[in-house]
């Protein structure tokens, strides 16, 4: 929740910003190209609310981060603030595409992920790169409803970002600190408010869209339409709308050179052994009808046995449909008593194409006609084969298609706000309910399991090549369609605070207090259809139907005491009690320092948590695939078959994974520290640096199944066997795992250069630098370096920059952006070592017409920058990360919003 209080002047500050109209302060650790005050004034280089004429009251503000309402906005805690309006004009649509543009956010969970792993789509923020759930994100200051589908990415719980109406929003604050002491669980990694426009009295019309230089798709479309009337002075009401629209076409990876699944001088494999024409085996021994050379479609040979390359089957980025409305009704009840009441629908359709089902552990009778020497398929060419006994089979199941899955997320939320002033407290209450709900559907090319190998050993289909009329007949009749999983997660939530000044205790200043309380009841539901559990390949458990259900109630407050005129001290406090696991109190404690008038010193200590989600606490266990292709430890040693291993089988395959929720997990803790400084050393000059350590004990972490394959021994217990020797499954599962620690380095930089005869120019830094990550496998275990270096499931980039130019010359502006990631040690080092850093430049520029139409065009990533090669396997995407780069390419894009 965002809370506020009646605030005070920075009189020496202030008065020089009066005289001067310099940039406030706060905008050095915010970012100028992209930040601007709560309310903006006819100066554009006058961006703060504490910017105003001398006989001009000036207004009290809200702030993320802090329950304090006050004139000065810059706080003791580091803010970051960027406005749509800005970064629609550099080509950005979307929350996802925004919150790139935050570079302490390590997102590495975006749509390319629900390729192959029902997310519903969903893209998410990870502040520090420590985890999505540990991210809090606000809309108007108030919570939302998780994505219901995100335990499946090892979120654990967080929003998806793609539900935020991003046509609705005027800007998103970004608290880049720990703030558990006011918002409560979640908020470790920082906190992010997108807030919408408070009114609208007129209306605008917006036509959009992208388009990749190069052939194939990923091409996009967006339209949004925004209306409002009503003066909440004159007319003591304002009602408002905003409808927004946008599509974007598949890309396959066969539409881009660098995916690629096969590159084994550089490590990459990412091909299946379970192959068409299917790979028969007998004993140890194991051939395929087009072997040894694999000269079919799709076909590498490898270890005796053809394997698949499924690359021409994958999407690089999925179908997505994305509908929202947000609409907002304000009135005065009194002339200091106000309500509204909002409302948000938003609706993703996410579509996605992968391989051909798989089909394992098969048997072929004898007495089959594609038996192998029975007339149509040919006998193996590499051993003698016994005509008496079976062959085992692993087939590609071609002959239904490939995979496409359709999963619909809709969110929605109706808040119902009073807020005002008796006597001498400020006073906010909200009563509100969100609602997040995922449908995955099978659309095509999952057949039956049963019905397949019934079919298999009725003589009807053929594994090793074309399916006769009535085998494909009998296939297409018996795949399914529909939906196969409902997934629903809804918050109910009250909440109420209460704000005032409580006397001058020092002399330099009123004393803050805040006081609030809050009550949520979460309810978490997943049901999965019969039909799931006979498609092993989709990797769904019917028995895995999960619910849970808890109450929060907390209670908090927050104290500001001004010491010196130069020296503000806060504290903060809150308790939450949790229906099933708990109660927890959480304390922070901050500073703001300004010995002079061009520099404000501050810094904070917070201790934090996160409770475990309901998906977490109350997942049974289930069986699905691994997301890597790895080597059985004993029977294929380094990717070499062993005695007794079966190419096929044990060679860089996807294992069974047996793993689910753990009811014993504890919250996870944290301490978060802050140091920095923002720094004027002249008037369109700022420069500011921020500190900030984390250290997180107890993780939630699902255990890595990386770990089970690189450490056999020590994780023994984690690989069971079938009775051949084979790799049965492995066990992960939740479990609170070691420490994780953390620190680094913001820098902002912006200089606005003198007014020019051929416009005004400028240039901002934004950067965040690294300087630790070490986090434990196991409680006690030892500290695995993250930083620059692929481990575990990804890599904490040491340095990420966002730089911009600007240039405005009346009606007419442009902007250059420089998006720049430093490379890393590979997944794989042994075959390629090293993947190099990712540079992209963007251009845009724009004209406004009359005030009534305003035009932007420009291209993202001018110099067509591939992203890099990388031998990673962690997603169905491969030869590059999809998880830190862009697929598009050189894009083209063209915006006019017309104001009417």
């Amino acid at each position: 929740m965002l809370m506020s209080f009646p605030g005070f002047t920075l009189k020496p500050l202030v008065a020089t910003l009066q005289r001067h109209r310099m940039v406030p302060l706060y905008v050095m650790a915010m970012g100028m190209g992209t930040v601007q005050a709560a309310e903006p004034t006819d100066d554009s280089s006058a961006t703060a609310a504490v910017v105003a004429p001398a006989t001009t009251q000036l207004q009290k503000v809200e702030v993320t981060g802090s329950a304090i309402r006050r004139v000065d906005a810059e706080t003791a805690v580091p803010i970051t603030i960027l406005r749509t309006a800005d970064l629609e004009k550099q080509g950005v649509t979307t929350t996802a595409e925004l919150m790139q543009r935050v570079t302490g956010n390590n997102s590495i969970s975006n749509s390319a992920g629900s390729v192959g792993n029902a997310t519903g789509g969903a893209s998410f923020a990870d502040m520090r790169g420590i985890g999505a759930n540990k991210t809090l994100v606000l809309l108007n200051g108030r919570r939302l409803a998780n994505n219901a589908m995100s335990g499946t990415t090892s979120q654990g719980g967080a929003v998806d970002l793609n539900m935020i109406p991003f046509a609705a929003i005027d800007r998103v604050e970004v608290l880049r600190d720990g703030a558990s002491a006011l918002y409560g669980t979640d908020a470790i990694g920082g906190v992010i408010n997108f807030i919408t426009k408070k009114s609208l009295t007129d209306g605008t019309l917006t036509l959009g869209g992208d388009n990749p230089t190069h052939s194939g798709g990923g091409g996009s479309g967006d339209m949004s339409a925004s209306w409002g009337f009503g003066d909440m002075d004159k007319d003591r009401f304002n009602v408002m709308g905003v409808f927004n629209y946008r599509k974007q076409q598949a890309l396959n990876a066969n539409d881009r050179s660098f995916d690629q699944d096969y590159v084994p001088g550089r490590g990459l494999d990412n091909t299946s052994g379970t192959s068409f024409p299917a790979n028969y085996s007998q004993g140890d021994n194991a051939a395929n009808p087009l072997g040894p050379a694999c000269t079919g479609a799709n076909q590498i040979a490898s270890n005796g046995v053809c394997r698949y390359s499924t690359r021409n089957s994958i999407n690089l980025l999925p179908q997505t449909e994305a509908t929202s409305f947000f609409g907002k009704a304000s009135g005065k009840i009194a002339d200091d008593h106000n309500v509204s009441l909002e409302y948000f629908w938003s609706r993703n359709d996410n579509t996605t194409t992968v391989a051909p089902a798989p089909l394992t552990g098969l048997s072929l009778s004898p007495s089959s006609p594609y038996y192998p020497g029975n007339g149509i398929t040919p006998l193996p060419t590499n051993f003698a084969l016994d005509p008496t006994q079976p062959v085992g089979v692993n087939w590609r199941e071609t002959a239904a298609g490939d995979r496409e899955e359709k999963d619909q997320n809709t969110s929605q939320r109706l808040l119902l706000t009073f807020d005002g002033t008796v006597g001498g407290w400020d006073y906010n209450v909200g009563a509100g309910y969100n609602q997040n709900q995922v449908y995955n559907n099978v659309i095509g090319g999952y057949a039956s399991d049963s019905a397949l190998i019934s079919g298999l050993n009725s003589g009807l289909l053929n594994p090793f090549g074309a399916q006769s009329d009535a085998g494909q007949a009998y296939i297409d009749a018996n795949t399914y369609h529909g939906n196969y999983a409902v997934s629903t997660g809804r918050v109910a939530s009250l909440d109420g605070k209460v704000t005032r000044e409580i006397g001058d205790w020092f002399g330099a200043g009123p004393v803050g207090l805040a006081l609030g309380g809050e009550y949520r009841h979460e309810n978490f539901h997943e049901s999965v259809d019969e039909f799931a559990g006979d498609l092993s390949s989709l990797g769904v458990d019917p028995n895995s139907a999960v619910a849970g259900t808890r109450s929060i109630t907390a209670q908090y407050g927050e104290i500001n005491v001004p010491v010196f005129e130069s020296l503000e001290l806060s504290a903060a406090v809150r308790h939450d009690k949790y229906s099933d696991f708990g109660s927890t109190t959480n304390p922070k404690y901050s500073f703001r320092y300004q010995p002079f008038k061009q520099l404000v010193m501050r810094g904070a200590y917070s201790e934090g948590f996160r409770a475990p989600s309901l998906y977490e606490l109350n997942n049974p266990t289930y069986t699905t695939f691994t997301q890597g292709n790895y080597n059985d430890p004993r029977l294929c040693t380094g990717g070499n078959l062993q005695a007794g291993g079966n190419g096929g089988r044990d060679c860089n395959q996807q294992f069974l994974n047996s793993t689910g929720g753990n009811k014993s997990l504890s919250p996870e803790t944290a301490r978060n520290v802050t140091a920095g400084f923002v720094y004027q050393p002249m008037r369109n000059l700022s420069m500011g640096l921020d500190f900030w350590w984390i250290k997180v004990a107890g993780q939630i972490e699902e255990f890595p199944e990386s770990e089970v394959f690189a450490n056999p021994e020590l994780y023994s217990d984690r690989i069971v066997r079938a009775a051949d020797g084979s790799i049965d499954h492995i066990v992960t599962g939740l479990a609170n795992l070691g420490n994780l620690k953390t620190s680094g380095i913001d820098v902002s930089t912006n200089y606005r250069f003198p007014q020019t005869a051929i416009g005004q120019f400028g240039l901002d830094l934004q950067g965040t630098y690294v300087t630790r990550y070490d986090y434990q496998q196991t409680i006690g275990g030892a500290y695995t370096d993250r930083v620059g270096d692929f481990q575990g499931y990804g890599v904490a980039a040491r340095w990420k920059h966002n730089l911009t130019g600007t240039w405005n010359f009346g009606a007419a502006r442009a902007s250059i952006t420089n998006r720049f990631t430093t490379g890393y040690k590979d997944y794989d080092t042994t075959t390629n070592g090293r993947v190099p850093s990712y540079s992209l430049w963007d251009l845009s520029a724009g004209y406004t017409f009359s005030k009534t139409l305003d035009v932007d065009v420009g291209v993202k990533n001018i110099l067509n920058h591939e992203p890099p090669f990388s031998n990673q396997n962690y997603t169905f995407q491969s030869g590059y990360d999809p998880r830190y780069t862009d697929p598009l390419g050189r894009t083209l894009f063209a915006r006019a919003t017309y104001h009417f």
